[in-house]
């Protein structure tokens, strides 16, 4: 068993273009202790958001609370039945880590995909590393 929460932080929502899509904005913000800056894509149709707004992030392995593993049963079997990160949060997503990059100084970039709904990071290496495995869950609540 292993701690399930890879990251977590909060994060004021700074800017929000939705001009594309009809239901999905994309929303850029930064960190409280303004090390780390996001852009995420939302379905604000049912996670609406306003410039201004304060969420936490937590990006986990598991929506377990123990920290154990999924067993491959898939993020819908996951928690059924049991108590879950999932229960504690707003807006929750399950997404495919495909890219890091360097970036100035001691910084690291992020990009995840939930299922096209796009989440690019950047930040402190030491913040972000432990984001180097394949699959998280994005779990956010205002």
């Amino acid at each position: 068993m292993a701690d399930a929460q890879l990251y977590d932080d909060t994060f004021t929502i700074t800017s929000i273009n939705a001009q594309k899509y009809d239901r999905v904005s994309r929303i850029s913000g930064t960190s409280t202790s303004g090390d780390t800056l996001f852009t995420l894509d939302v379905n604000t149709e049912i996670y609406p958001c306003s410039v201004g707004d304060q969420m936490q992030m937590v990006l986990a392995s598991t929506l377990s609370l123990d920290g154990t593993e999924d067993d491959a049963k898939g993020w819908r079997e996951a928690a059924r039945g049991e108590a879950s990160l999932a229960d504690m949060f707003d807006y929750v997503c399950h997404g495919k880590i495909y890219r890091f990059e360097e970036a100035e100084g001691e910084n690291i970039k992020v990009f995840v995909s939930f299922g096209g709904l796009l989440l690019y990071m950047e930040g402190p290496y030491k913040k972000l590393t432990p984001l180097r495995i394949d699959y998280i869950y994005l779990l956010l609540k205002k």
